[in-house]
């Protein structure tokens, strides 16, 4: 995703950002707004890329007042505009006459009345669109289900009514219209949604709810006997067809559920994340009782104080199943009145002291980098321990990069999330300088992108609380050489992991064998970079866009240096940080020869003898 803007200038935009504000009320947490000392792209909620404003995201502030549109459009550029969870109030704001928008975030707020059919006309670029939990009633607008690039659609918790318009978009990756006041046929283009992206609409059928009932058919006068009997034989006919009807529902109910269940629990084999694009069952975050005994205390934040929300909070929000991994489960809950959290579940921390789990917890909740997933608050039980994380909307990067539901990353997005991994780990080496593993399980399901596709890393930080056998056989940075010949993880561990992941960011292709469990698996990376050496090693979603093809073979030789099987030749992170920082988006010269080198996708196996061996 390539973003570029050249008039107005960052100081235009900011006179009108601050015009913008003028207008809201309760903005306390926007008061850096107009601090020249730390730049426009620095102000709170403010989205910039390559010191480029692109959207803005004022969440969980409690803002109110009025969304000048028109002031909006005076902006250069606004991609993305996110006011979740607010209290904001009154009609829908007429959002249409930015065309350019890509993503329109309104849940949580007290939004009402109906929405116009044209709200949305003329918005092409629009992909996203939250109304979720407002109190918008009438019908959906046509508009709406008539946009041409829309991939995420939530409007769950409203009072819209009537019936579903035909969506022109049939391959979502969020779709719920669920506790709505929706009636009719559900479109024969959505029947293979997830039932619970209808549920609560008690006026909706057809599939994948129960099938519609027919209008019952007319029957002769019961005077005469004949009438009479036919009457009956109608009776007994419908009875029986409904009966049919509702065992056929009761039997695909219970299919539909054990394949849900199966799918998170055998889904291992795919990389699961921290926040996946696409959902699973809806639930409540379980915990043991057993884990629950007296001594145990509440949710204990860290870090930027989240108020609002306590343990039995949270484990009674409306979650969603994200994953099931070798580590625990993982949710994402929407608290009722609150943000949207993300839950993991550990179950192999249980040799860790109560003093020393809260100690390294309230650590890894005060550091604060851009490209680190930020820990809200955890919870110590004697079985199990919870950790809360913000959510990242774009899911993980494996989902991107290997699911069905992920969108294409061209050159400037992978580099971007690239320079943000590198970034995020850098931090945690300088903040963890004694740690071996100062991440311990860098991978691409561990890497979530937020909306504007920045990266962040998730899962960091936790070897020294997670039991050791346990970790030696799960956590990545245990698969390294030095760990599997000689059971010693080194500072330069971590490095090899960022190594694979540069080479999977490249190829697009899953280490899967490199990252099954166990011992050993550090091995198979050879037959897997020869795959890739004989089969061509470019993603072809990224050839041919754009003139970044010497910067690319750039990226796959420092990829080479950070997985060198020696340690004496493999880079430290200082110099692999550096060079990735280089980096540019395209040549800056001529390009040809080395660009044909690269689209030759046969690169000589000479050059991958170092990470072969």
């Amino acid at each position: 995703m390539i973003f570029t803007c050249f008039l107005p200038s960052l100081a235009d935009n900011a006179q009108v950002l601050l015009n913008f504000k003028n207008l809201l009320t309760n903005a306390d947490a926007l008061n850096n707004w107009g601090n020249q000392s730390i730049g426009l792209c620095s102000w709170t909620g403010i989205l910039c890329f390559n010191q480029t404003f692109h959207g803005l995201r004022l969440e969980n502030m409690g803002l109110r007042g009025n969304i000048s549109v028109d002031t909006l459009l005076e902006l250069s550029r606004l991609n993305s505009f996110s006011v979740i969870n607010n209290s904001f109030e009154g009609p829908m704001p007429a959002f249409k006459k930015l065309v350019s928008l890509r993503a329109l975030f309104l849940s949580n707020n007290k939004f009402s009345g109906e929405i116009l059919d044209d709200a949305f006309e003329g918005m092409t670029r629009l992909k996203r669109v939250f109304l979720a939990e407002n109190e918008f009633t009438g019908h959906i607008p046509a508009s709406l289900a008539k946009l041409p690039k829309l991939l995420d659609v939530d409007l769950h918790g409203n009072s819209f009514g009537g019936n579903i318009p035909e969506f022109q978009q049939r391959d979502f990756r969020v779709f719920d219209l669920s506790n709505n006041k929706l009636e009719g046929q559900i479109p024969e283009s959505l029947s293979n949604k997830d039932p619970k992206s209808f549920a609560g609409n008690e006026g909706l059928c057809g599939e994948p709810l129960s099938p519609c009932m027919a209008s019952p058919p007319s029957v002769p006068s019961p005077n005469s006997s004949k009438g009479k009997k036919l009457k009956n034989d109608v009776i007994l006919t419908a009875g029986v067809v409904v009966g049919v009807i509702l065992l056929a529902s009761i039997l695909a109910f219970l299919i539909i559920r054990y394949r849900r269940k199966k799918h998170v629990t055998v889904e291992d084999a795919l990389p699961h994340s921290v926040n996946s694009v696409s959902t699973s069952e809806a639930k409540s975050i379980v915990v043991t009782q057993e884990s629950m005994t007296s001594e145990d205390g509440g949710l204990n934040f860290v870090g930027r104080e989240k108020g609002g929300f306590e343990l039995q909070d949270l484990l009674r929000a409306s979650a969603e199943v994200l994953g099931s991994g070798s580590f625990g489960s993982t949710y994402k809950a929407l608290l009722l009145n609150g943000p949207v959290v993300v839950v993991k579940r550990f179950k192999h921390m249980n040799n860790v002291g109560k003093k020393e789990f809260y100690e390294h917890m309230k650590r890894l909740g005060r550091l604060s980098h851009p490209n680190l997933l930020p820990l809200v608050a955890f919870y110590y039980g004697k079985e199990e321990k919870l950790l809360v994380h913000d959510f990242a909307e774009n899911g993980s990067l494996a989902s991107h990069l290997h699911g069905k539901g992920g969108c294409v990353l061209d050159w400037a997005s992978r580099l971007k999330i690239i320079k943000g991994v590198a970034r995020g780990l850098a931090y945690l080496y300088e903040e963890f300088p004694d740690e071996a593993l100062p991440h311990g399980h860098l991978k691409s399901s561990n890497v979530v992108l937020d909306h504007s596709l920045e990266p962040r890393l998730a899962e960091y930080g936790l070897v020294r609380v997670v039991e050791k056998k346990h970790a030696q056989q799960f956590m990545v940075g245990y698969k390294s050489p030095e760990v599997s010949q000689f059971e010693r993880a080194s500072e330069k561990s971590d490095v090899w992991c960022l190594g694979i992941l540069i080479l999977e960011v490249l190829t697009g292709r899953f280490p899967a064998s490199y990252l099954r469990h166990g011992k050993g698996a550090s091995e198979d990376l050879a037959a897997w970079v020869e795959s890739i050496v004989r089969e061509g090693w470019i993603d072809g979603e990224i050839r041919g866009k754009g003139n970044g093809e010497g910067e690319m073979v750039k990226l796959l030789r420092i990829g080479m240096g950070c997985c060198e099987w020696s340690l004496e030749r493999r880079w430290g992170w200082r110099e692999a940080v550096a060079k990735i920082e280089e980096l540019k988006e395209t040549d800056a010269g001529d390009h040809g020869t080395e660009g044909d080198h690269f689209y030759s996708s046969s690169l000589s196996l000479d050059d991958f003898v170092s990470i072969s061996k």
